[in-house]
């Protein structure tokens, strides 16, 4: 048994920094790596119409976004497999299989679920404060996320924090299938960021979250000036009123982007940020820049600049490329339609499996000639 990897993004929007340092970055990595067999990544177009279902179209138009952000960001489909979720009809059944190994208290209790379910303003009820609601499918989509990753008997799961509580319901549906039906499906494993400050970036506004709802995202395809204006009006430390003052760095959001992005080359490459008129700092790395801005004597807007810069160094190359990805939008379809036919032979072969574990293969070669005696000699 090989090492393999399934991920992916619903395709809902453009994909942000908070995806490419939660996993994105990290994708890149592992594939480059070679310590993978194989690495599937899934544009989740099925999972993204369940609170989308009376905007398909949203859906649909999407999915070229993020397949650009995905090889903008360094994805190769000679290393990897991308697909399209919805073009792999096996994920749905492998859905319908587990199903009955949940139970709805369980799913009540997935963190991850409630969270998502709160944010977009669901309801217990129908039309109570004129909140629609919850979709049954939108409910269930940790039972989906699954049959996703089991159908590719995925060793691992590179994710962002958030995502944790789906990683463990995957893992239960695994045990819970094994134990009644025979070992059969593979108990993955999550990978998490390994920089803290990239488990859950939060977004510009300071908010707990960057979220496309939220509209605090800065885009992977953000130009270099929409990334500029976003960063300097960047939520930082309340308190830090004057230059002068001491400042404070938890809760920070601008140093909790440095502490996901800066290295201490970049002090090399943009340490002219810190060359003011009344100040100038030459700062080695960034933990230099904190203590000088505990002390106070730093002011936000000098921060703001270098990390402006430190993000536009970084998203350049990405943008780069998606301007030349996109002038051969034809080759980015057939990537994804010779990656989902790919991802399809894989998921059926497990399909397969899991209905010989269940004993419903009834027509497979010698199945059907043993039914066919049993069933005669009980007729008898």
């Amino acid at each position: 048994m090989g090492k393999i990897i399934l991920t992916g993004d619903r395709p809902t929007g453009r994909l942000h920094i908070g995806h490419y340092v939660g996993s994105l970055r990290r994708r890149v990595e592992l594939q480059n790596s070679g310590e993978f067999d194989r690495i599937f990544i899934m544009i989740a177009d099925a999972q993204a119409l369940t609170d989308n279902a009376d905007n398909p179209e949203k859906v649909r138009q999407n999915i070229i976004e993020v397949a650009l952000d995905y090889m903008s960001a360094g994805l190769d489909p000679e290393k990897c497999v991308l697909f399209i979720q919805s073009q792999v009809s096996e994920l749905t059944e492998l859905t319908f299989f587990y199903n009955n190994l949940v139970t709805v208290q369980r799913l009540q209790r997935n963190p991850t679920v409630k969270a998502e379910i709160q944010m977009r303003g669901f309801n217990d009820s129908e039309d109570a404060d004129n909140k629609a609601g919850t979709p049954v499918g939108f409910f269930c989509y940790p039972i989906s996320q699954a049959a996703d990753i089991t159908a590719f008997k995925a060793t691992t799961v590179p994710v962002g924090e958030d995502q944790a509580p789906m990683i463990e319901q995957t893992r239960e549906i695994v045990r819970k299938f094994n134990s009644v039906y025979g070992p059969t499906l593979v108990e993955p494993e999550i990978l998490l960021p390994d920089n803290a400050a990239c488990l859950r970036l939060p977004g510009t506004d300071g908010k707990a979250k960057m979220s496309k709802s939220l509209g605090n995202c800065i885009y992977l395809s953000d130009s270099a000036e929409e990334v500029t204006a976003k960063v300097k009006g960047m939520y930082t430390d309340p308190l830090h009123l004057q230059v002068s003052d001491p400042g404070h760095i938890e809760g920070n959001t601008v140093f909790t982007y440095l502490d996901a992005f800066c290295r201490d080359e970049h002090f090399a490459m943009f340490g002219d940020c810190f060359h003011g008129k009344k100040v100038s700092f030459d700062f080695k790395n960034l933990d230099e820049v904190k203590a000088q801005y505990q002390a106070g004597g730093l002011g936000d807007m000098m921060i703001k600049n270098f990390l402006a810069a430190v993000l536009n160094s970084t998203l350049e190359p990405i943008r780069t490329r998606r301007h030349e990805l996109e002038k051969d939008i034809p080759y980015v379809y057939e990537v994804l339609r010779k990656g989902s036919e790919e991802a399809r032979a894989v998921a059926a072969q497990t399909l397969a499996d899991v209905k010989r574990a269940m004993r419903i293969n009834y027509f497979d070669a010698g199945v059907l000639d043993e039914l066919i005696r049993e069933q005669s000699e009980k007729y008898k």
